[in-house]
């Protein structure tokens, strides 16, 4: 199974011209036919895959330090390497900060990382900084781990950052390094009953998708806190790793694997 596609695929056709494999396992077939065609999957060719993106907010304005916030972007990292991504981190974000370096990697005119943002680079044993310039290639992660309420997420000033506006950052213009590819978001924080300006969510619309390929997963449902552990992390993060870990070998599709997280 970790030897790729193609010899995945080559070892199922030698199995169908044994006889004997065919009256013993029936089953065979049902599994053929279950086999993704490559026209529904989404081409991860780049080395590496591309990059995990992740906010880490856990010292806040007046608030308690997010503890446990830390555990969780060593397991993403730990992760998402493992699966082939650059991993990046930025931590205590105020929300403009946030805006600007979503900005900055949805369009990444210019490969070289500002100093501002103080981003640091997952080594296998820690974040460290960065030795090489950044580049997109056949996907795109972003966690943000945060506080948040509903429809949104804070920065550390506590000022709230709609996540339809975050996704939208990475809209498949013309222009965008990631059209035509996935962007997957994965947003750490709670969605309580507080909730931002609706007249601050008025981004627009238009008849083109400009949010293909795009898949939010959320801790909480609209309304509800997400459960968090003080030094084990938060329950929905650590389920998104556990089941990556698991099941990624078995080569199950990210929307199954959120099935078994849910």
């Amino acid at each position: 199974m970790n030897k790729g596609e193609d010899t995945c695929q080559d070892f199922l056709d030698l199995l169908q011209i044994d006889e004997e494999i065919k009256g013993t396992f029936p089953d065979l077939s049902n599994i053929l036919s279950k086999t993704p065609k490559m026209d529904a999957v989404y081409p991860l060719n780049s080395q590496p895959v591309s990059l995990c993106l992740i906010i880490n907010n856990v010292d806040f304005t007046s608030f308690p330090v997010k503890r446990g916030s830390d555990k969780d972007a060593q397991s993403l990292a730990e992760v998402f390497s493992e699966l082939g991504f650059r991993v990046l981190m930025c931590k205590n974000q105020i929300k403009e900060q946030m805006e600007q370096m979503l900005t900055w990697f949805s369009s990444l005119t210019d490969p070289a990382l500002p100093q501002e943002f103080r981003v640091e680079e997952w080594s296998g044993a820690g974040f460290t900084e960065p030795q090489q310039l950044v580049n997109h290639g056949d996907a795109f992660i972003c966690c943000v781990l945060s506080h948040g309420v509903k429809g949104a997420v804070l920065g550390t000033n506590k000022i709230p950052l709609i996540i339809k506006h975050i996704t939208r950052t990475f809209r498949a213009t013309e222009q965008s390094a990631l059209k035509g590819k996935p962007k997957v978001f994965l947003i750490q924080a709670s969605q309580g009953c507080q909730s931002v300006d609706p007249a601050e969510d008025n981004c627009g619309g238009g008849s083109i998708p400009l949010e293909a390929d795009v898949l939010v997963a959320i801790a909480a449902a609209e309304g509800f806190l997400a459960f968090r552990h003080k030094t084990d992390g938060n329950w929905f993060i650590q389920s998104v790793c556990q089941q990556l870990k698991e099941r990624c070998l078995r080569g199950e599709d990210l929307l199954t694997i959120l099935q078994h997280v849910k």
